[in-house]
């Protein structure tokens, strides 16, 4: 494995290219700017990024963003976000927001969020890749002459199919309408969607208004059981503890749940099952009404 080392100051250095690559972009054409060049570009770009920035998700129909564009997201036409216009001088009135790719000879017209099967593009219903089609409008097949536009049937993590999802582009102003989270104002280029760690997330395991939302009080309240998953039931149980005293039955759950010195795997999960099977048939009895004290049985 080869190890770099840095000279004294290096890593400062470092942190300053990088922070000159968040703000500047592709802007500089591949050209570092000058110190001076640096400056006058903050000077003008910055203020209009801080006022005009814009919100792109990948939503479903029931309002919910299941993707937050990022800088490095790729869009249909195979170039990420950060290549296509993301600033604006003055915000255009006309909606959509069309924001066209800037790579020379692209004819990609506004960003257009695909997803990815794993690591690999979606397949449109023609049998070939989201890659393997035009930019061009309607989005036609280059590997055949059959196919009318690109169209999957790929279902997303939300459960919706891909095709009734959209590319949503959206002022500060237009998503705090909404409700949905905006983050802080940030000098850096082409930031689209992230408003921090949690955006990086899929919408479905997102607990904030973008995703699918914090957990109801009911469902907080509701007493642990043998289906829930450890954190959940660390939680539950945390909550409850200045409510409830313990009791010989919690105790004995909390140890069944230990490991035994004598048990290898197989024999632990096959204890902790027939535990969960003889606690569903008790809950199952205990929901059935007893017989009165006054009948006997025949």
């Amino acid at each position: 494995m080869e190890r770099l080392t840095l000279p004294p100051g290096g890593v400062d250095a470092v942190e300053e290219y990088l922070e000159y690559r968040r703000i500047v972009g592709e802007d500089d054409g591949g050209k570092l700017f000058t110190p001076e060049e640096y400056e006058e570009y903050k000077k003008k770009v910055l203020p209009m990024r801080l006022q005009n920035r814009l919100y792109v998700s990948w939503r479903s129909p029931t309002g919910m963003d299941c993707k937050l564009v990022g800088p490095e997201t790729l869009c249909f036409c195979t170039h990420r976000y950060k290549q296509h216009k993301t600033d604006f001088e003055m915000m255009p009135k006309e909606r959509p927001l069309n924001l066209p790719c800037q790579v020379s000879g692209c004819p990609c017209r506004t960003y257009c969020y695909v997803p990815l099967n794993g690591t690999q593009p979606i397949r449109c219903r023609c049998k070939h890749f989201a890659d393997q089609h035009s930019a061009l409008p309607g989005s036609p097949c280059t590997a055949c002459s059959k196919c009318s536009g690109f169209h999957s049937s790929f279902s997303c993590a939300c459960g919706q199919p891909a095709y009734t999802h959209e590319t949503v582009v959206e002022t500060k102003q237009e998503r705090l309408a909404q409700g949905k989270p905006v983050g802080q104002d940030v000098p850096y280029a082409a930031m689209g969607g992230l408003t921090g760690f949690s955006s990086l997330a899929e919408g479905y395991m997102r607990l904030d208004d973008s995703g699918v939302g914090a957990p109801s009080v009911e469902f907080l309240d509701s007493p642990a059981t043998a289906m829930d998953p450890p954190f959940v039931k660390a939680f539950k149980a945390s909550s409850s503890s200045s409510q409830a005293k313990p009791t010989d039955e919690g105790t004995s759950t909390q140890l069944s749940s230990l490991r035994r010195p004598e048990e290898d795997d197989m024999a632990f999960f096959e204890r902790r099952y027939q535990e969960r099977i003889k606690m569903e048939k008790a809950a199952k009895q205990k929901g059935k009404a007893p017989l009165s004290s006054t009948t006997k049985p025949s």
